[in-house]
């Protein structure tokens, strides 16, 4: 690392994004992440698209009792 940095040329916000959304990663524990890896190599579907239906589908059980 440098002992200083020259920002004289350097622009303020040039990469900000007020609208920018951000997807914060999940990490599956080992089980887990080889049932639902096996899970979706069965049903044809992307491993992501399985996770998110069960985690819908739990949304709405919890949902539904509350």
């Amino acid at each position: 690392m440098k002992s200083e940095y020259d920002f004289t040329k350097g622009e303020r916000g040039k990469f900000y994004d007020p609208d920018a959304v951000f997807n914060i990663p999940i990490y599956l524990e080992p089980d887990v992440d080889e049932f639902m890896y096996h899970l979706a190599e069965e049903k044809g579907v992307d491993l992501q698209e399985l996770v998110n239906n069960w985690l819908r589908a739990n949304i709405q059980l919890v949902q539904s009792i509350h």
